[in-house]
């Protein structure tokens, strides 16, 4: 019996990405169901009923939500090209950093585009300092997952198109040459594969949107 697998997801989100960058370097079949994010659709209020919000994977009817959750269990389901290590110890090593990644690191480096003033520059601050932490966790090795990608690769570098963004709106380099030689060559390693180039959004495009985003968050 073929398998039916959706992802509800929307063009901008890093959180969406994550889950097709990772289905696509499985090389798993899926549709894609772009979601209006002011007027969500009924499947997705379905899907993930607890916080409404993409993305939500639904494997033959059932519903998955929670993108670092989605990803381990794509990771189990389809366990080829694996994401996650086998090693105790290192599987608890990435998924620490993936926390890391969402739970400290998204929180200044989103807010850098909205905010202004002193609040913008404590965000640059504190983003730029967390850059400098994953600079050292990645330090000396192609890939967070070591010579491939892994589960970290995926949930930080779905960013890589929204850092830029930040930067511009910013007026900072978040990755650059000197202060961060290594995430430097490493977002350019991961922007690279065919199964990331697909999925990342246009810069322009995205900026656009960024700038509407940041507009009404001033205006409350």
């Amino acid at each position: 019996m073929e398998e039916e697998l959706k992802v509800l997801g929307a063009w901008a989100s890093p959180y969406s990405v994550r889950v097709q960058i990772a289905l696509d370097l499985k090389g798993i079949n899926y549709t894609l169901y772009e979601q209006d994010l002011i007027n969500k659709s009924q499947l997705l209020l379905q899907s993930n009923p607890v916080h409404k919000k993409i993305p939500a994977l639904i494997h033959n009817g059932k519903a998955i939500s929670e993108s670092l959750i989605i990803l381990q269990y794509i990771d189990e389901t389809w366990p080829a090209v694996p994401l996650l290590p086998k090693h105790p110890y290192e599987r608890a090593v990435a998924l620490f950093w993936a926390a890391f990644t969402d739970d400290k690191f998204s929180l200044s480096f989103r807010d850098i585009c909205r905010t202004q003033g002193e609040k913008q520059e404590k965000c640059i601050k504190e983003t730029v300092a967390n850059m400098l932490v994953l600079e050292e966790a990645l330090k000396g090795r192609p890939f967070f997952g070591g010579e491939s990608v892994g589960y970290v690769d995926i949930v930080l570098g779905c960013r890589a198109v929204w850092i830029q963004v930040c930067e511009e709106i910013g007026g900072v380099k978040l990755i650059d040459p000197h202060n961060t030689p290594f995430l430097y060559a490493w977002v350019q390693r991961f922007r690279n594969l065919d199964c990331v180039k697909k999925w990342l959004p246009d810069f322009d495009k995205l900026l656009s949107y960024a700038y509407m985003v940041r507009n009404y968050f001033l205006q409350q």
